[in-house]
């Protein structure tokens, strides 16, 4: 299932960079950036609650949509492990990221069971075959499809091959996906390779079965020259940008939080809405809060 009928007319916003807000303005200790731990005690999923409830007010106010991604991105069997989790216990977690979305559920809202990479959103790490990752990410996958998840979103993926094993993955378990990659500041993903060139691998081996295809994790000014006119632009539908415009390097060796500037972010927005002819999904990563998503909401709806 690769259509998302719900998401194809209309403007769409996510949250913002929930582990750098839940770590650096709320204090909370997120051990290998995982925020699915929150869902183990009350205080935790208050905090969660109160971080996506600010942004669905924001949808709201504006009049759009907004796509919620559980807080699950570090829920795999890799980091899973290193936390103490078994994959039981994982399977659970990700159902209950789920249930804590449900209590937000409203004609407005839709769900996303969030999937992160297996190793390090910033560089490769142990690269899989299609055939190893679809096997790897299965579990989370099919845990997702027996909820009341609309979709599974895989974030910050640094290489094709991964994202097809999701997106197989997603197929065999008829729920629509979304695949969002990560670059470098030359617009490349960590692989080396080209973010139109890994775009159309995906569709080409996977029969285009991904809803749609994002960026995230980068600033706008880290890929705008790279979105050269061609078929797999018009896939591209889904932009949730840093605030800062530091490299990936730089930012893990940063001990303070760079938010940038809102209203510059929401100006690259705004032009990206311009050369991405079906850009309908906008939010934020690391660095960026409510101030960020509104300013980038009211730039690309105005």
């Amino acid at each position: 299932m690769s259509a998302l009928p719900r998401l194809v007319d209309g403007m769409f916003i996510t949250d913002g960079g929930m582990e750098t807000t839940l770590i650096f303005h709320q204090g909370f200790d997120l051990p290998h950036f995982a925020s699915f731990v929150l869902l183990d005690d009350e205080a935790g999923r208050d905090a969660l609650l109160a971080y996506y409830r600010t942004y669905v007010e924001i949808a709201r106010a504006r009049g759009v949509g907004i796509i919620l991604d559980t807080p699950t991105w570090r829920a795999n069997r890799d980091w899973g492990t290193r936390l103490g989790y078994d994959p039981e216990a994982l399977a659970d977690v990700n159902r209950r990221g789920v249930g804590l979305l449900e209590e937000l559920r409203s004609p407005e809202v839709v769900i996303s069971g969030c999937i992160g990479p297996r190793g390090d959103a910033y560089r490769v790490e142990g690269e899989m075959s299609a055939v190893e990752a679809e096997s790897y990410h299965a579990p989370q996958v099919e845990t997702f499809a027996v909820t009341s998840a609309d979709l599974v979103s895989a974030l910050t993926l640094t290489y094709a091959g991964e994202a097809i094993g999701i997106a197989r993955a997603a197929a065999a378990n008829d729920m629509p996906v979304v695949i969002s990659f990560t670059v470098e500041t030359d617009g490349r993903l960590p692989s080396g390779q080209g973010l139109g060139d890994a775009i159309e691998q995906v569709d080409a081996e996977t029969g285009r079965t991904a809803a749609y295809f994002m960026v995230n994790c980068a600033h706008p000014t880290h890929f705008s020259d790279v979105l050269e006119p061609g078929p797999w632009l018009e896939r591209l539908r889904g932009v949730r940008a840093n605030a800062s415009k530091k490299s990936h390097a730089e930012l893990d060796d940063s001990e303070e939080l760079d938010e940038g500037d809102p209203a510059e972010l929401a100006a690259a927005y705004r032009e990206l809405r311009e050369r991405l002819p079906n850009l309908n999904v906008v939010g934020g990563c690391c660095g960026t809060d409510h101030r960020h998503v509104d300013a980038v909401c009211a730039a690309v709806t105005r």
